[in-house]
């Protein structure tokens, strides 16, 4: 039987240009320092993180790398206020994320945006994509509620921002602004719900595990609109979650490695696919689909 072929690391590895990848050379957008989170009963408790921390820097995207229960997306949720953790602490633009009221909470909520992994369960079936767009939009207004999206659409100011945010994700605003979810393919509902994430021009982006649903062209099209975003709002940062190095390489400027709660490693790109320091990164870049 012949040697297994070993998978090599592809000899470019693309980071955008004129990006300074080091978060710890400038002051972060979001940090988290010393987090633990548990789940379970209290006399059966399971510990999923242990001490993380991470930080975030404004124009960067930070890739969040781990297997299936390795902690990523519990780790991210509560980096985004929407878990709390056991113990530690989220800062927001230097400021705690205290409570659901505090400063840095709220800031956090008017100024990111969510791209979840199944994009048929976070958009509604009942409104159009227009509509579902126009709620990032409106959410954020005072005074409005976000069930208000589908009267409000027709309003020239939103509207507008509607059909800028389909055009900077690939999708023509006059075919797709009156479309429902069950007419498009994942790919097409994922790059709405891009759309209903940045619609705001948000300062930071979670994206978690936003190729996994669709298919091979439809991760290249969500691939590509991601690198568009950052192209045209060099300022926004970006956190995506991901099992797939191969993936993410071609766009993260630095990779978190998660396992079994704990931080494997942090490092540039770069550094981490050539010269990886865990045998469980190791294993990672192996199994990457490059």
């Amino acid at each position: 039987m012949g040697e297994k072929s070993r998978k090599t690391v592809p000899a470019e590895v693309i980071v955008p240009d004129g990006r300074d990848v080091a978060s710890d050379e400038k002051e972060a957008l979001l940090s988290v320092r010393g987090v633990d989170k548990s789940f379970g009963s209290r006399s059966r408790r399971t510990q999923v993180l242990f001490n993380v921390d991470m930080d975030v820097a404004e124009g960067e995207c930070l890739a969040v790398i781990g297997g299936s229960g390795s902690g990523k997306t519990t780790l991210t949720r509560i980096a985004f206020g929407l878990e709390q953790a056991d113990s530690g602490t989220v800062t927001y633009r230097g400021v705690a994320l205290s409570g659901v009221r505090s400063l840095g909470m709220l800031r956090l909520r008017n100024e990111s945006g969510l791209v979840f992994q199944n994009p048929f369960t976070s958009l509604d079936p009942r409104w159009t994509a227009g509509e579902s767009i126009a709620e990032g939009l409106i959410a954020r207004q005072a005074g409005h509620r976000a069930g208000d999206a589908g009267r409000r659409v027709a309003s020239d100011d939103i509207a507008g921002a509607v059909r800028r945010a389909l055009g900077m994700v690939g999708l023509d605003p006059d075919e797709f602004i009156g479309r429902y979810p069950v007419d498009m393919s994942g790919g097409q509902a994922q790059r709405v719900a891009i759309a209903r994430a940045i619609v705001a021009e948000p300062r930071i982006v979670l994206a978690d595990e936003p190729m996994s649903a669709v298919d091979v062209s439809g991760r290249v099209q969500i691939l590509d609109t991601l690198a568009e975003i950052r192209r045209k709002r060099p300022r926004t940062a970006m956190v995506i979650v991901s099992h797939d190095l191969g993936v993410v390489q071609h766009i993260a400027d630095r990779i978190v490695v998660l396992h079994d709660g704990r931080i494997e490693e942090t490092a540039a790109t770069g550094d981490l696919l050539t010269q990886p320091q865990s045998a469980y990164t190791k294993q990672l870049i192996d199994a990457a689909a490059w």
